[in-house]
């Protein structure tokens, strides 16, 4: 379990969320980038162990430029003040294979909701699947376009 920060106030940040924050991208919505701000100075934000994986994994495929070789960047994200490693917990691990709904066999999204469901934290997302499930009080989200 990550010490400190006051779970209530915790936003696990998904991956394009992450790299949104890190690039000022204008699709992250200004109330979403005003409570990551505040996550960072609560040192409250948290990125999933499956987000540097996936991101790698999408600079691989070209699917995702970053203008920085995948690790350092990785790295320069990482040391912002504020934001911490989530680790993937066994538990986490299992939890992902038995998510007690319906959803897409997308290993990094199950992995962030089963990261969320773990550790009370808000799930800061654009996904709509997500966002949707959501909705139906599985876990907690954000519209990070908002």
């Amino acid at each position: 379990m990550i010490a400190g920060a006051d779970p209530a106030r915790r936003l696990l940040l998904d991956t394009h969320t992450l790299v949104w924050s890190m690039n000022n991208n204008p699709k992250l919505g200004l109330r979403a980038m005003e409570a990551i701000r505040l996550a960072y100075r609560k040192k409250c934000a948290l990125v999933s162990a499956i987000t540097p994986w996936e991101i790698g994994l999408l600079v691989s495929k070209a699917r995702l430029q970053l203008g920085d070789d995948v690790m350092q960047w990785i790295s320069a994200a990482m040391a912002v003040p504020g934001v911490t490693l989530a680790p993937l917990e066994p538990e986490i691990a299992v939890a992902s294979t038995r998510l007690p709904w319906e959803m897409h066999p997308d290993p990094a999204d199950r992995i962030l909701v089963a990261t969320a469901r773990h550790l009370g934290a808000t799930l800061v997302t654009a996904d709509r699947a997500l966002l949707e499930m959501a909705q139906k009080g599985h876990f907690k989200a954000m519209d990070a376009t908002v």
